[in-house]
Parts: C-alpha cells; sequence; structure tokens
C-alpha cells in the first residue's frame, strides 16, 4: 500500500514515495536493479572520501546464504524480514585509512550510502527496511569480519506486499498514519532549541504528519 509523506513543505517525490514496509512480495530482485542500487550507495559522500561502509548482500535465490544473514537479525525482525527478496548487514570501517585514527563520522557515512541506497531502490519501485536490531557478534562469527570493522544495521529490500501477510503483531504498523517532529524541534538557530531565523516567521513550521517506517 502506497503511504506517501503528507509534508509541510514540497521535497522531492522519491522522498515523498519512500517509506519502510515489513510486508514484501515472492517478486525477486533484478541483479540489474541490485548492481545499480549498490553503486548508488557507491557514490555517497564520506569524510576524507573515506568509503567506510561495507554491504554483506544475500539474495532469497541463495537460501544458505540469505539464512546466514537473517540469523543476525534480532528475532524479532528475523520475524518479518526473512520474506525480503534481499537481506544485507551494513559495516564499517572504524578508522581512517591514511592516519589509522578513529573515524567518528564512519557510522554518519555508512547511513548516508543506505540513504542513496533506498532513494535509487524507491525510484525503481522497491521498498527498503533499515534496522538497527542486528547481532554485531553473531555477524563478525557468522561472516569473519575483521577487527576494525562492526556490524552496525540490516537493510531488506523487496517489492510492497500485503500486510495481511505479516505477524499480527506488525500489521497494524503497515497503515497506521506516518508522523514526523515539526521542523522547529529539529533545526535550531542562535541557541539549543531556538528556531532558525531565516524560517521564522513566515517561513515556520507548523507541524507534520509522517513517520519513519
Amino acid at each position: 500500500m502506497a503511504k506517501p509523506a503528507k509534508t509541510d513543505n514540497p521535497i522531492h517525490e522519491i522522498l515523498v514515495q519512500r517509506w519502510s514496509p515489513r510486508a514484501f512480495t515472492a517478486q525477486p530482485v533484478s541483479e540489474e536493479d541490485l548492481r545499480s542500487i549498490l553503486e548508488a550507495a557507491r557514490w555517497a559522500a564520506s569524510s576524507f572520501n573515506e568509503q567506510p561502509w561495507r554491504y554483506i548482500v544475500a539474495t532469497r535465490d541463495r537460501p544458505e546464504q540469505f539464512a546466514r544473514v537473517l540469523e543476525c537479525l534480532v528475532p524479532a525482525n528475523q520475524a518479518w524480514a526473512r520474506n525480503a527478496q534481499v537481506l544485507m548487514l551494513g559495516v564499517v570501517k572504524e578508522t581512517f585509512t591514511h592516519n589509522d585514527a578513529p573515524n567518528r563520522s564512519a557510522a554518519h557515512d555508512l547511513g548516508a550510502a543506505s540513504a542513496n541506497m533506498t532513494f535509487e531502490a524507491t525510484a525503481r519501485g522497491l521498498a527498503v527496511h533499515q534496522m538497527g536490531g542486528i547481532l554485531p557478534d553473531k555477524a563478525r562469527e557468522v561472516f569473519g569480519i575483521p577487527e576494525g570493522f562492526h556490524a552496525a544495521t540490516a537493510i531488506a529490500i523487496g517489492y510492497e506486499g500485503d500486510p495481511a501477510t505479516l505477524p499480527e503483531a506488525y500489521r497494524a504498523s503497515e497503515t497506521d498514519p506516518r508522523t514526523r517532529r515539526p521542523l522547529d524541534e529539529i533545526a535550531f538557530g542562535d541557541t539549543w532549541g531556538a528556531p532558525v531565523a531565516a524560517l521564522s516567521p513566515a517561513g515556520g513550521s507548523h507541524g507534520s504528519n509522517d513517520q519513519e517506517r
């Protein structure tokens, strides 16, 4: 089901249409689409162009690999993600290559790459659900992730399906209204909590009805 964002200000249609369902169909994701989705991640911005992201990728047509990624998710996510067509683990390199210093931007940059991936997938008619609920130690054990890297997130990709196919505990979340914090709760000006002068009063936020899901 479509759940377009009800925005207070105009944004790109891909951002309006993007949301994070848990129900997926049995339609496979083509190799062409998967390559382009990963290519979009490849071209994300990153601090010092470090590109600290790595992805462990599994598709349902390789059931053993798919099962190995699935077992690295927390049980609550396994319950629905098992029906996705593609599962990935998002891994970050913890230090910069040029000086071996800790990379405080690594998680941010993984997020930027995964956002690129999500928008490319949305443009291709696919749905993406990103997850923080993973088992990092299990991922290290199963996939031999080396020291200096750690699994941080997981991603499910496929074609959006019927919420009725989900376990009952997840069905309501597929149809609940989407909500978002208003702009004046996320964008500050002169001091913490103060409105951004350029957005007030004429451009001030009036609340939002979008929600991350």
